[in-house]
Formats: C-alpha cells, structure tokens, sequence
C-alpha cells in the first residue's frame, strides 16, 4: 500500500507542468498519439534561438490565424528580439496583459484546455503553461430562432456554442447579478454547461437543487440538452415535459428575470428553463409585446386548441357511437350517410387517419428544405381525398383530425403539444369503448397526473392550483395589462416580489 501511495503520488507530480520542456512534450505526445488533428508545433525564440517553445492545438480550432495578426503571434515576434532571461521575466508579468491568457499549472488541466479550442503554449524553464484562448471549434453563430417564430421582437436565436448563447443573455441583461457558473458533464466528452439565474431573484434551495443534479449522475458524454433533461427530471416516466425549452434569448431572459434557472449545453441551441410548469409552455415569447387584449384572446385560444387536439377524436367517437341522441337528428343522418360504405369501425377508421397523418408529419419534418413542407401539404390532401373517394374513411373523420391537427400545431412549446399528441390516443380509446364516461375518466386521470407533477419543488399547475398574494404577476390564462403586472411570480424570493412601481415625484 505504502508502494502504491508513492507511485500515485509520483504520477501526480509527472502530471504537473515542470521547467523541463523535454518532460512536458514526452508526456504531451504520449496522451497524444495517434492525435493526427492535434498539432505540436515546437520553436526556438530568443535572442540567437536559444530558448525552446512547444504550441500545442487543434489545427482547424486554431489554424494559422495564431501566428499572424492575434496577440500571441505579436508577443511571439517580440521573443525573437530578447534575451532568454528577459523572456522568461517577460512572460511572468507581462503575459496577461498581452493576450486572454490564463495560467496553468496541470498538464491535464492543460490538455483540457487545448481540447476546449484553445491554444497551449509552453517554454523552457518556465514551470507554468499558458492558455491563449483562440476562435475555438467552428459553430454556425447567431441563427434565427426556428420553432418559435415571432411576429413582433427579436429574431434571434441560440446556435450551438454555449459561449455565443451567454453572451446573448448578457447582452439582454447587463447587470453583474446575472450569474453564470460553469460545469463539465460527461467524463469522455467534457461537456460545457453553464448554469445561469439572477443572484438576488433565485431561491437557494432551487439553485443548491439543480446543482446537485448536475453532478448527481455519471455518464460518457452530453451531446444535447435534451440528454441532460432526461437525466434530471423528477418523474422520468411522464410523457409531459418538467423542462421547459427555447431557442430564443429575450424568452431566457424573461424566465430568469422571474427567478427561474437556465441552463445552457455546449452544441445545443436549446436552453432548459426550471421550474417548468403548464402555464409557461402556454404562452409565447412575443405575449409581453402585444397589447394585453389580442394576447389574453390568443392565449384563451390556445387553451381551447389544446382541449380539442386532446379530446376531440375521443368525444367524436363516444357520440356517434354511444350518445348518438345529443345531436341533432338531421345531423346524426349526415354521420350515418358519410359513413355509408366504409368496411372499418369508427375507431379503426380513426386510429388508421390518425397514424397516416403522423406518418405525414414525420416525413416533412426528415424531408430537408422546402420540400418537407410541401410533402405535408400535399400528402394530407392526396391521402385525405384519397381515403375518401376509396371509401376507407369518411369525410367527417378528416375534418376531425385535420382540426386535432391544427390544435396541435398552436401550442407554443413543441415537447408540450407532442404529449398531448401522445394523451390524444388514450382518449381516442376511452371515448371508443366507454363513451362519455371514458371521457370523463381521462380527463380525471391526466388532470390527477398534472397536479401530482412537481417541477424542482414547485407544483407543475401553478398558478391554478395556488393563491398568490395581491397584485398580480401576469401568470395565467390572461395576459393582464403591463402596468398592473406589478409583481414576480412565487419562483422570485419574497423580498423581490415587487417587479413594477413608479418612481417618486422628485426622486
């Protein structure tokens, strides 16, 4: 044992970047090799070459730009001219000032950092290696947002480098309560994560809470933040989403400045916002823009659109095969002549449309470019007229799922309206078999499972399901007025409640 401890201590001093350069490049190409991406670059600098360099970086994160117009290629061309004791001095007072460069005294940490896209520089005789940090991996920049179009603000959006989307926040919130702490996932990926909140709004314990998890697991790599979604959720097994998700900057911002946590995933476009809960996925980023009477009328919209593409195909199917005596008589006789012909019951009929049209669905989204879009349009006509002229469907039937459809595609939140999508099918049985009672029974049942849902501590039907003091803070079915949006909701701390006030006279 007392062998083992020498040992692991001697290869943790190995791993420490000593004044020998010669030990530093031997360990380097030993973890590198078979690197063909990686370059080692040594060099002699100096006054007559005399001091030996090594640079070490991924050639398409780096490249030449390194050595031409950046900062370190200008510090480089001053070492040509000086001693080599005035090198060394140079680089332990001078070099932060010269170039972003940071310190490092680790020859993993160092390795970590080059894997990261920057550039490792190391000298003879000098004990410490140098990070300069470089245009890093090649990222796609600033896009427009894609899955939330607005009409009226930013059209910005998230790309795939974790540092360009901070950046977008901070841009949006320039204030230095904004926090954004770092965190490493995956132990063959190195993930970047960055956590983001507003000091002063976030409650500690959802804050300690989401830090936990985020070291809680172990795994090989994050490549998405949709990983990290599922491996920190409370109820895995739900088919609604406990995250909810943007691509959008402003849409970060305004959940941060109600004292929710983001959480931004290097390669990722799309941000985690927590807690999630119904009423966030319900409303869109360009609510706060509109004036409160068209935004509270297209959010009661909304609501109805989520009933029906969850319980229409159900209800239709209960009626005209149950309660056939609610309905009109004269409409009743037109069910019964538009089914005339088709050799399927009603809900083999309905499940088979409802499949073709989620069939549809998927192709236009796997078709690249315009053409996904025209094979939806186009698909839904032919295989609907088709189906009806076949007599394999009725008419009424794809009325019903074009309209389940379309109240499907108003929900805000994609994630979200794909669980109703999901739900759509267990009501579409229920209402086959059991009629209105079955109805009744699934709306019971996903109402219950709603309410037993709790998103980081916080009820997933806030604010439905709990009292908030008075004054309002804007959550819910109704967008009210700006001016009277005076408070933050119950994720803020209680001592920054007051969101709006106006200014004293004379202040």
């Amino acid at each position: 044992m007392k062998r083992g401890g020498k040992l692991l201590k001697k290869l943790e001093e190995s791993r420490k970047v000593t004044a020998n350069l010669r030990e530093n490049e031997k360990y380097l190409r030993s973890r590198l090799e078979n690197c063909s991406d990686i370059l080692i670059r040594p060099m002699r600098l100096g006054d007559k070459h005399k001091v030996d360099c090594l640079m070490v970086y991924i050639e398409v994160a780096v490249s030449n730009m390194m050595l031409d117009d950046s900062a370190l290629g200008k510090m480089i061309n001053h070492f040509w001219e000086i001693s080599p004791e005035d090198i060394q001095e140079f680089v332990r007072h001078n070099s932060l000032g010269i170039a972003d460069v940071k310190k490092l005294e680790n020859l993993d940490e160092s390795i970590d950092a080059m894997l990261a896209g920057n550039a490792v520089f190391f000298i003879d005789g000098y004990d410490k290696a140098m990070k300069i940090s470089s245009k890093g991996y090649p990222s796609t920049g600033v896009m427009e947002a894609e899955s939330e179009k607005v009409l009226r603000g930013s059209r910005e959006g998230f790309s795939d480098s974790v540092k360009s989307n901070s950046a977008l926040v901070r841009k949006r919130l320039r204030d230095t309560r904004l926090k954004v702490e770092e965190y490493k996932i995956g132990v063959r990926s190195h993930t970047l994560t960055q956590v983001l909140y507003m000091d002063d709004l976030v409650h500690e314990g959802l804050l300690e809470e989401v830090k936990e998890r985020l070291e809680e697991f172990q795994i090989d790599g994050i490549l998405d933040s949709g990983m990290l979604e599922q491996l920190t959720e409370d109820v895995w097994y739900s088919p609604f989403p406990q995250y909810q998700t943007t691509e959008r900057p402003d849409r970060a911002v305004q959940e941060i400045l109600k004292g929710k946590v983001v959480i931004l995933c290097d390669n990722s476009p799309e941000a985690l916002i927590l807690p999630g809960n119904f009423s966030s996925f319900m409303e869109s980023s360009e609510d706060w823009y509109h004036r409160f009477e068209m935004a509270s009328f297209l959010r009661i919209l909304r609501y109805l659109a989520v009933i029906m593409a969850t319980v229409l195909p159900g209800l239709y199917l209960a009626v005209i095969r149950f309660h056939t005596q609610i309905l009109p008589s004269a409409l009743i006789l037109s069910f019964a002549e538009a089914r005339e012909g088709v050799p399927f019951s009603s809900v083999v009929e309905l499940i088979f449309l409802e499949l073709a049209f989620e069939l549809i669905r998927e192709a236009g989204v796997r078709v690249p470019g315009s053409l996904g879009n025209a094979i939806g349009i186009v698909g839904g006509l032919v295989i609907g007229q088709a189906a009806v002229e076949a007599n394999l469907v009725s008419p009424i039937v794809v009325m019903i799922v074009a309209l389940t459809a379309l109240g499907s595609m108003t929900v805000p939140n994609e994630e979200f309206a794909a669980a109703f999508r999901l739900v759509k099918y267990g009501f579409l049985i229920l209402g086959g078999y059991l009629g209105i009672y079955g109805i009744v029974l699934g709306i019971y049942l996903v109402i219950g499972h709603l309410a037993g849902l709790i998103s980081f501590g916080i009820p997933y039907l806030v604010p439905f399901i709990k009292k908030e003091q008075k004054g309002s803070s804007g959550e819910g079915v109704l967008r009210v007025p700006l001016r009277k949006r005076v408070l933050r909701p119950l994720y803020a701390r209680e001592e920054q409640k007051i969101r709006l006030k106006r200014k004293e006279s004379g202040s």
